[in-house]
């Protein structure tokens, strides 16, 4: 470990393990988790785990809540939630932050908690839905499009940096799980986000590509694109489109820990949201034929281009995810810093106040979006 790679101290226990089911259904989470087994030997999660502080729903009495939307390139309604310090200086400008959700989530999953405590820190922050998920435009739901939640990013920073009390020279951003591969590719080509964090980060496309630890064979990955293809007929003549992957609905005796980690976070009061207008809880679930859209998605490639622009990587050192940080990392340019929280593992760091680095965070922001 060099200097850069510095410990958090934490507490936790974490997960992994994996099954292979019918590859129609190896999307999102599922094909992430594939390969598990072979890299991590830990414990079921509990259902409902609130240790370490665990608080997805956090609200604060210093800060303000508006919610707003705006335009992206498409056209498309963005919504957001921009939380405001109370004795924010309105006459001033002053520096923001863009918060991505998890890949699948809402908002109100983890991103809400990141903005609310760094506008407790001082920035205004503002959380947001991705195209086809949450509050935000876009049909069908739960489409993958790395292209639009990338552009979702830059759209985040057309509006922040139009509003009177916003220095549009420093806003920086931080992307949770999948979101920090989008972040990432929406920094390679905006060079107003002056400033990028991760958390728990899933690299989206090699995720579906490869599997973790490059478990999913080259031959199981044209499976699953030709499957989906095929499915693509049915639903151009009127056929349902198919949700599948994500996190299960239910545990079993076989539910592997991977998909226990999430369910704790996604199917139980801990981070439960039904978005508003769903009829069922489809969160975390990408239609099956839109998901192989990441198989052509690579957020690290031209990563140090980005610099000098300064990157912040936060992962657990127990996370199934680690790899992800650990590849952009080594591939961008400096300045550049991964920090590992001690005994944390992948979703620890959606919720649990007591492991996530704030302290980290805030020091980060405020030097490179200090004002001149």
């Amino acid at each position: 470990m060099n200097d850069t790679q510095k410990p958090v101290e934490a507490n936790d226990e974490n997960n992994v393990d994996i099954d292979r089911r019918n590859l129609l259904k190896l999307t999102g989470a599922s094909v992430a988790a594939l390969g598990a087994m072979s890299i991590l030997d830990l414990p079921f999660a509990k259902a409902q785990d609130m240790s370490n502080g665990a608080d997805n729903f956090y609200t604060s009495d210093r800060v303000t809540l508006e919610k707003v939307t705006f335009k992206n390139q498409y056209q498309q309604n963005v919504a957001g939630n921009l939380f405001l310090p109370k004795n924010l200086d309105r006459n001033a400008r002053n520096a923001a932050i863009v918060v991505g959700h998890p890949m699948g989530a809402v908002k109100e999953q983890s991103a809400n908690l990141y903005a609310t405590k760094m506008a407790e820190q001082g920035f205004a922050a503002m959380s947001i839905d991705l195209p086809f998920w949450g509050e935000s435009e876009g049909e069908p739901r739960n489409m993958v499009s790395p292209e639009h939640y990338a552009e979702a990013f830059s759209a985040a920073v057309d509006f922040l940096g139009t509003r009177p009390f916003i220095d549009r020279e420093r806003i920086g951003g931080i992307g949770v799980c999948g979101s920090g591969s989008f972040i990432i590719s929406a920094a390679k080509i905006d060079p107003r986000l002056k400033a990028i964090a991760t958390v728990s980060m899933y690299d989206m496309g090699a995720a579906n590509r490869d599997a973790l630890n490059k478990s999913l064979s080259v031959e199981q990955r044209k499976q699953i694109i030709a499957a989906a293809a095929q499915k693509r007929y049915a639903e151009f003549e009127g056929g349902p489109i198919d949700v599948a992957g994500g996190t299960d609905l239910v545990l079993t005796a076989d539910t592997n820990p991977i998909q226990r980690e999430f369910f704790d976070f996604y199917r139980t009061p801990r981070g439960e949201v039904t978005p508003a207008g769903a009829s069922d809880q489809r969160t975390t679930k990408p239609t099956v034929t839109s998901n192989v859209k990441f198989m052509n998605f690579y957020p690290f490639n031209d990563i140090e281009t980005i610099s000098p622009r300064p990157m912040l990587f936060i992962s657990g050192d127990k996370a199934h995810s680690r790899e992800f940080s650990e590849d952009a990392y080594k591939r961008a340019a400096e300045p550049k810093e991964l920090v590992w929280v001690a005994g944390a593992g992948h979703v620890d760091l959606y919720d649990r106040v007591d492991l996530i680095p704030f302290d980290k965070l805030t020091n980060f922001f405020s030097q490179h979006l200090a004002s001149a």
